[in-house]
């Protein structure tokens, strides 16, 4: 009869999982912040995966324009969802298919990390999220804070920026609470929203686009458009 041969045992550096730890730096960083009015994020999109399927999409266009078919998004290029923040668009979260479902300024915790919100046409009730570029990160700060550039833009405390990170485009996700900065997880660049979302850390090489609030009717409503163009930077 053969011996029992016992399991081997797992070393553990095999039985850790990759994830169990994230870089301490990471943890330093990110906000501890619970606010309930804050929901939770889906968190930045895969860089490799997005490249991926920009890839794909590239090779799929040039064969259709191989074979002669028309420009890209010709018949949207009308479409309200797609357009950027309009002065007097109010705002939802950008998990909220209800248009009516208004954001105050009183739904943005303080300090803590970004609430994401999509634009809405007043007029139709049309929620521009179309384009992810049109996706904007709310965070909350001291009015005391601010000075007189950055308050004039805020309101009740509540400052607007592009979601998407300048470096490679993910996701603006979390808030470095000690340095009071808007932080991007997947590289590390970090925006101070108290200085017109300036570079304050990281691979990023252009500031967040800032967008100016008011209120109106209790409602957090958009006041001019975009400081810039929402995305990446342009290689130099």
């Amino acid at each position: 009869m053969n011996p029992t041969i016992p399991p081997r045992p797992e070393s553990p550096a095999a039985s850790a999982r990759p994830d169990a730890a994230l870089p301490a730096r990471r943890d330093a960083q990110m906000s501890a912040c619970t606010g309930a009015s804050a929901p939770a994020d889906t968190g930045p999109p895969c860089v490799a995966a997005s490249a991926a399927r920009r890839a794909a999409l590239r090779t799929a266009l040039g064969g259709a324009a191989l074979a002669g078919a028309i420009p890209l998004r010709p018949a949207f290029a009308d479409d309200p969802a797609d357009a950027r923040p309009q002065v007097g668009d109010w705002l939802v979260l950008a998990t909220d298919e209800d248009a009516t479902k208004a954001v105050t300024a009183d739904a943005v915790a303080s300090n803590c990390k970004p609430l994401h919100v999509f634009p809405v046409d007043p007029a139709t009730k049309t929620i521009r999220n179309g384009s992810r570029f049109n996706k904007i990160a709310l965070v909350r700060v001291d009015p005391a804070a601010l000075d007189g550039d950055a308050a004039q833009r805020a309101a009740g405390g509540v400052l607007a920026y592009s979601a998407v990170c300048t470096h490679q485009g993910c996701d603006v996700t979390e808030w470095n609470d000690k340095a009071g900065t808007l932080l991007c997880f997947c590289h590390f660049s970090q925006f101070d929203p108290k200085d017109k979302g300036q570079v304050a850390a990281g691979p990023a090489s252009k500031a967040l686009p800032w967008l100016p609030l008011r209120i109106d009717g209790g409602k957090l409503v958009v006041a001019a458009g975009f400081s810039a163009k929402p995305g990446p930077a342009k290689p130099a």
